[in-house]
């Protein structure tokens, strides 16, 4: 039976950060950190140069660069939040 005049409601698929973990790539000069849209795991990497330019005065080392992380924790999953897309993508460079 069809339903006309009706619209369908859109599920609005919400990306959630409940674990504050994080970690370095000193390898690859970013921050590593997690985000759920449901049971799917999304990695985030964001490049230190952001964190530097976001935290003025941040050092080179993990631990000013977790600390200034930290810091900007809100902001930064403002901007992943942004940059999400539901779908097969799990990775995102925030750079």
């Amino acid at each position: 039976m069809a339903l006309f005049g009706r619209t369908r409601k859109r599920l609005i698929v919400a990306l959630e950060f409940p674990n504050p973990s994080r970690s370095y790539d000193a390898a690859r000069h970013r921050v590593c950190f997690w985000g759920y849209d449901n049971s799917r795991e999304i990695t985030f990497q964001v490049d230190d140069a952001i964190i530097r330019n976001l935290q003025a005065g941040t050092g080179t080392d993990e631990r000013s660069l977790l600390g200034a992380f930290d810091e900007c924790r809100e902001r930064l999953l403002e901007i992943a939040r942004k940059q999400y897309v539901a779908g097969p993508q799990n990775r995102y460079s925030i750079s």
